[in-house]
């Protein structure tokens, strides 16, 4: 027995060793920083050494790499004719911080603007704001449900949500990722069985999905979820962090792309950090809910208020979206990032590269699966000036290691090809063509062509 457990000890310790320091080996992958907007392209801070990656020290220089790896999916992370301008001018009129929550001295102009005209975007009654889109899930989740509520959740929802969940006191249960069948099979045992020990009747119960899967690309089977959540009177929460802004014609997430009544959706929750080039989230649902939230969430009564400019940029953004600034500016963004993100997996794919995801999707990981690979894509890509970002345990399991790659419609057709034209070689250097490539030239290389 003792020589049993002395095996699965050093097992387990050599594994860790193995862990340490290959994350040790390549630490100069991750964290790397930049001086500059996270635009199309940007400027990467050049490191350097001494010791194996166990430190790293900056330098003066920096290197100009085309950006594949921020959340920029409608290009407002950088200076906007009409964003820009109006964030200034409430940096000057409110300060960067409001310096207090939002039940004391936290609630401006901004807030209260913002709020109705989320609420408004995604077609829902009311809406409240949180400085942290992280904080958003975690936050709110536990004020939701409690003891007596069962959570059945996506198995590859967001660690905001997993750890939501765990420090609500509710019952978590979990389906197999994007399967309706799965979460009605789900459903209908634990209606049958009820609550642990005493088998009485839940209280409540929450399913919990996202719009876009972050680490997969994939959009929610919403449709489907929603039939079965009707049918079983469950509530329904979706996290649209990744799609809101980003899909959809007028960009209003995966309700609209699919065809969701946004009714049909008891909470709605959504971050600012992405299409919309700022900072914080939301929660958009009933009155009464928001309401509730407003008097019992923590977030809320003890956390500073989201910034002022933050809010101010967000307006900004949507009402670029909604073509409110006068222009069409918004409609062509949406139009560009779908082309984009549509050519660029196509592309990826007569390649030979395993390339999870959806169409429209602008989030399309580029499978590596080896670890040791991890550190031999990133660094040989960012010597051809392509910034790209890597996702490796315990993000994702020690061997589904992955290349997440982020379109913005910021992107040029000379970017992507550029792109598409490094990756292909790193992927023959480090080989993770797993599919037959297609015999015939790629739409990449006639584009490169046609703009030589």
């Amino acid at each position: 027995m003792w020589r049993g457990l002395l095996r699965v000890y050093w097992m387990f310790t050599e594994d860790s060793v193995i862990i340490l320091m290959q994350n040790s080996l390549s630490q100069d992958c991750f964290g790397r920083p930049i001086s500059s907007a996270p635009d199309s392209w940007i400027d990467v801070v050049e490191r350097y050494s001494n010791d194996n990656n166990k430190t790293l020290h900056r330098t003066s220089n920096s290197t100009r790499c085309l950006n594949l790896g921020s959340y920029n999916y409608l290009g407002f992370a950088a200076a906007d004719e009409y964003c820009t301008p109006r964030v200034i001018e409430s940096l000057k009129k409110y300060s960067p911080s409001t310096c207090s929550v939002r039940v004391d001295g936290g609630t401006t102009k901004l807030h209260t603007e913002l709020e109705e005209l989320v609420a408004k975007f995604v077609g829902k009654p009311a809406a409240i704001l949180f400085g942290m889109g992280y904080a958003t899930n975690s936050a709110i989740i536990p004020v939701l449900i409690g003891k007596g509520g069962l959570i059945i959740s996506d198995s590859l929802n967001h660690n905001s949500i997993v750890n939501g969940a765990r420090g609500s006191g509710a019952t978590v249960r979990v389906f197999q990722h994007n399967s309706p069948a799965h979460l009605e099979e789900v459903l209908r045992e634990q209606i049958a069985d009820g609550q642990p020990r005493t088998h009485r009747p839940w209280k409540k119960i929450i399913v919990i999905v996202e719009g876009i899967y972050s680490m997969e690309g994939e959009l929610c089977k919403l449709p489907e979820i929603i039939a079965v959540c009707k049918k079983y009177k469950a509530y329904t929460y979706l996290d649209e962090a990744h799609s809101i802004g980003a899909i959809g014609k007028t960009g209003k997430g995966v309700c609209e792309l699919l065809g969701v009544d946004p009714a049909d959706v008891d909470v709605m929750m959504g971050t600012f950090t992405k299409s919309f080039g700022s900072c914080g989230g939301y929660i958009a649902a009933s009155k009464e809910i928001v309401q509730y939230l407003k008097h019992t969430c923590p977030a809320h009564l003890y956390a500073t208020s989201m910034s002022p400019p933050a809010a101010e940029q967000v307006i900004s953004a949507i009402k670029v979206i909604l073509g409110e600034d006068g222009s069409n500016r918004g409609a062509l963004k949406l139009a560009q990032i779908r082309e984009n993100s549509n050519f660029f997996r196509s592309e990826l794919q007569k390649m030979g590269f395993e390339v999870l995801g959806d169409n429209d999707s602008p989030v399309m990981p580029i499978m590596l699966y080896n670890p040791a690979k991890i550190p031999a894509f990133s660094r040989e890509c960012l010597r051809q000036k392509v910034a790209v970002v890597t996702v490796a345990f315990p993000a994702t399991p020690l061997l589904l290691a992955r290349a997440r790659i982020c379109i913005s419609a910021s992107h040029s057709r000379e970017d992507l090809v550029k792109a598409l034209e490094v990756i292909s070689n790193v992927g023959d250097l480090i080989g993770i063509k797993y599919f037959p490539v297609e015999p015939h030239k790629t739409h990449a290389e006639e584009s490169r062509k046609k703009l030589e």
